[in-house]
């Protein structure tokens, strides 16, 4: 998910009453609501194949439950006994085990809303590198935001004055925001069971399907099957009749000629064809050379777009690559 997502989830488990606990415990719950992102540095500061290989691996997978909380821990501990006791001498400390599970609760909602969008996580790094998707949330949901923002201010408001039950709106929010969760997570699920049912009717046996949310809207879902030599692309509707309309011809995977097999040798192909779920192929030949380029029909089907694309031209010891 995006970091507001993350920061408000942070924002309003502080407010539901978390902050009582230990000094610290809010600024521990938020920056441990953020911190297995510091990956994304590599879409900004090194090549996007880079960043295909190692985003949501390393810094997300198990062992980052065995790490992140404890560094949090530290570096909030080291906080308090060198700034804030030094600015508060009579400021009440930090409780260590205290701030050691709060990090852990926030390094926990990361994981599980980046596990909840199309893009997945790799639970099980460094053992095993495979992707897991839960394909419930879009990645920036503005009606998590809502419900979150709402709740926070609200009882952050209702602190500031004084009133009774000042962490209720941020509770009652987190628990609109569960509800919500769970209603669009059993809509993908029906959702693929309407897309096969749908695909079968056409002679299709699909292998995979992806039921992905669409941004605004939790009534649609964004179909990509794996039909074999292709994918088919579609949405189902909650809203219309038919439920599930597919978008255009059959999309040709395209990953029987030659160049592609070379392509993938690349370091930089396979980080892309590993991070890629749906991968299809085109190939450019020209006077000057041949270029395969990589592109993932889960985000698009351009394979001039700034994200979800790699281009490798076989032969060549340099990649063009599309900045993100």
């Amino acid at each position: 998910m995006d970091n507001l997502t993350h920061t408000l989830l942070g924002a309003a488990l502080a407010e539901s009453g978390l902050r009582r606990k230990t000094p610290l415990a809010t600024a521990t719950l938020l920056i441990g609501a953020n911190l297995p992102d510091v990956d994304g540095i590599l879409y900004w500061v090194a090549r996007p194949d880079l960043a295909y290989g190692f985003r949501r691996g390393w810094t997300h997978g198990v062992l980052t439950l065995a790490v992140w909380p404890f560094v949090l821990t530290a570096a909030m501990l080291a906080w308090d006994r060198w700034v804030r006791g030094r600015r508060h001498p009579d400021a009440k400390p930090a409780v260590g085990a205290t701030l050691l599970w709060l990090a852990l609760l926030a390094v926990c909602t990361h994981l599980l809303l980046d596990w909840f969008n199309t893009y997945g996580i790799r639970w099980l790094m460094p053992f095993s590198r495979r992707w897991f998707y839960g394909d419930v949330l879009f990645i920036v949901d503005p009606w998590v935001w809502l419900a979150l923002g709402v709740g926070w201010w609200a009882s952050r408001r209702r602190r500031a004055s004084g009133a009774p039950g000042a962490g209720r709106p941020a509770r009652w929010a987190l628990a609109v925001a569960g509800a919500y969760v769970l209603l669009t997570g059993l809509s993908g699920v029906a959702a693929r069971e309407v897309a096969r049912d749908a695909l079968a009717t056409r002679g299709y046996a699909p292998t995979r399907v992806m039921a992905g949310p669409e941004p605004l809207t939790p009534f649609r879902r964004q179909i990509v099957a794996d039909v074999g030599p292709g994918y088919v692309l579609g949405t189902v509707d909650w809203l219309r009749r038919p439920r599930f309309v597919a978008d255009g011809s059959l999309i040709q995977k395209g990953d029987g000629a030659s160049e592609v097999a070379a392509a993938e040798r690349t370091p930089q192909g396979e980080a892309f064809i590993h991070w890629a779920r749906f991968p299809f192929f085109v190939v450019e030949r020209g006077p000057t050379g041949t270029v395969v380029r990589m592109v993932d029909a889960r985000y698009t089907l351009d394979p001039d777009a700034r994200f979800g694309t790699l281009s490798v031209p076989v032969g060549a010891l340099s990649v063009a690559l599309p900045a993100r």
